[in-house]
């Protein structure tokens, strides 16, 4: 059964790093959470190192641009490792072929123009029409406000008869903008996996986020790692799947499941809860503090 727990303190000697997820965690799209920012920061005064890992489909500058604006202080992290740094890499690998149908909106436009060192000398990426791409790259809706994933049905079927593949660049389904809820890609890809279609993860909880985490942040196999999130589908499962521990933050996408304090999530609630979803994180705490 997972331990409820007060403050990352409490846990923080017994890990090395600590992979920090940011939407519900750190921030809710609109501003900080002060408590998270110098929870992380003690961390690191202590000795630790933090990765922001995060399901964002942007390289991680222009995440690292957004955290500033919320004033989110440098010291609180080591390192950023997005979705969007491990689909790019893909991307620019040409999995999903060099023609691709674009469905982003323009807050991702460094997602394509941003092309990394590694890849400078490579056949460009080109964005065309769906009738004549080679494969799909979705960084999110056209319209996160007003559409949903049905709106995508006539021609994600039409992609589907001529065997594109998709790649997901933020395996998010949804993520909460102040108190406004939004789909996000993941959405799109489940809706065409859905359909018939073939969808490619490159965020938590799939395996190439967390390998490129480790290769930039040079730790050891043997490193102490903690996972710390509110997506119970992605952070949790994700660092279950990579057999390291997990702090599941209740009051983040779930908050209003384990009782009307989200500091204190009632502890049956969130028993029955996780059992339900057969996943079993070390610790759970309702915000990060």
């Amino acid at each position: 059964m997972t331990q409820i727990i007060s403050s990352l303190d409490e846990v923080a000697l017994n890990y090395d790093v600590v992979f920090c997820d940011l939407w519900g965690c750190l921030h809710n799209g609109v501003a900080a959470f002060p408590a998270a920012v110098a929870a992380l920061q003690r961390f690191r005064a202590g000795g630790g190192r933090v990765v922001l890992l995060t399901n964002a489909p942007r390289p991680w500058k222009y995440v690292a641009a957004q955290l500033d604006r919320m004033a989110v202080a440098r010291d609180a992290w080591d390192l950023i490792v997005s979705s969007g740094d491990a689909a790019q890499d893909a991307m620019f690998a040409g999995v999903v072929g060099r023609k691709v149908w674009a469905i982003m909106m323009d807050k991702d436009e460094g997602f394509f123009a941003d092309v990394p060192p590694e890849w400078q000398g490579a056949p460009p990426i080109q964005r065309v029409p769906l009738d004549e791409a080679e494969g799909i790259v979705c960084t999110g809706l056209f319209d996160e406000v007003n559409e949903v994933p049905e709106d995508y049905r006539a021609r994600f079927m039409l992609a589907r008869e001529r065997g594109l593949k998709l790649l997901c660049a933020n395996p998010d389904v949804v993520v909460d903008l102040g108190e406004t809820r939004l789909y996000c890609a993941g959405a799109l890809a489940e809706f065409y996996d859905d359909l018939g279609g073939t969808s490619l993860y490159f965020g938590k909880p799939h395996p190439p986020i967390y390998d490129l985490a480790r290769r930039k942040l040079g730790v050891s196999d043997d490193a102490r790692i903690l996972a710390i999130g509110d997506g119970i589908a992605t952070d949790i499962r994700g660092a279950a799947g990579e057999g390291i521990d997990a702090l599941f933050v209740s009051g983040g996408l779930a908050a209003d499941q384990f009782g009307d304090d989200v500091e204190n999530p009632d502890p049956a609630r969130l028993a029955e809860w996780l059992a339900t979803r057969s996943e079993n994180p070390r610790y759970s705490i309702g915000r990060l503090r």
